[in-house]
């Protein structure tokens, strides 16, 4: 009977842990439309990556995920203990962080996957208003190291600038709501540039040279390819990633979110 008893309530503790998980899991209607919107977002991308004229809609984006790519190689370098010279945007899509010192295999890699997880960060915070907020100064913060590093460079100030103009107008819209789908577009459009460029640049070898080129030469195994399948593989776990926390951590309805008053808008 007492083994009985333990084998029905082990059962029982499996079926609730079940149950939480699912209702973890199962979006509200609030996060449905979010999901919707997100999925709109991949599409709508994707179509204007590769039509004429129109790609210059997504143009100021795609500068700006470069401007992610570049930070993510400049903060793994001053964690490893570089000294950081400069970062440069140029308008063809292309970028530079130069640094001495750092370790490089981890610093090589941390453009990919940094401009990766910052869009997963980003989509997580595209379903709550609050986080949107939070994500918003945190990105401030990033930036303001950015632009210190970047000073010569006027691109990288426009795009900030930029940036900033439509975070404020965002933030003032329908109680911040609208600043939650910009902050979901721009982790959306990071995630799959970071996923655009690892093809580009290491599978389909359109670069003579690359950070997983660079990567290899440094390990001494395995080529440019492989890597670029393996960091291939971590950006897209780190999107899916981004989604599944998004779910699972903010269960607030919109009008829940409407109601809090963390740096509120004082237009409603």
């Amino acid at each position: 009977m007492p083994a009985l008893y333990v084998s029905e309530t082990l059962q029982s503790h499996a079926l609730e842990r079940r149950e939480t998980i699912g209702q973890l899991l199962t979006p509200n209607s609030t996060q449905r439309t979010t999901l919707i919107i997100a999925g709109v977002y991949v599409i709508v991308i994707g179509i204007l990556w590769v039509a004429p004229v129109l790609n210059w809609i997504i143009y100021p984006f795609k500068l700006l995920t470069v401007g992610f790519h570049e930070m993510s190689h400049a903060l793994a370098g001053v964690l490893t203990g570089a000294s950081i010279k400069s970062i440069e945007l140029d308008p063809d899509e292309g970028g530079a962080t130069r640094m001495s010192g750092g370790i490089s295999w981890i610093t090589l890699p941390a453009g990919y996957l940094g401009s990766s997880f910052i869009g997963a960060c980003l989509i997580a915070c595209g379903f709550d208003t609050t986080s949107s907020k939070v994500a918003c100064i945190v990105l401030a913060v990033f930036f303001v190291f950015t632009l210190w590093w970047a000073r010569k460079n006027w691109l990288t100030w426009v795009l900030v600038a930029g940036l900033g103009v439509l975070i404020i107008l965002a933030w003032f819209i329908a109680d911040s709501v609208a600043l939650r789908y910009v902050i979901l577009f721009v982790g959306v459009m990071s995630c799959m540039y970071s996923i655009w460029d690892i093809i580009d640049d290491t599978i389909d070898r359109k670069v003579n040279e690359s950070d997983a080129s660079k990567f290899a030469e440094v390990c001494g195994c395995c080529g440019s390819q492989v890597w670029g399948v393996f960091w291939l593989i971590v950006s897209f776990l780190f999107f899916i990633l981004g989604i599944l926390v998004g779910v699972m951590a903010f269960k607030e309805t919109a009008s829940q979110q409407a109601a809090s008053k963390f740096l509120d808008s004082p237009i409603h």
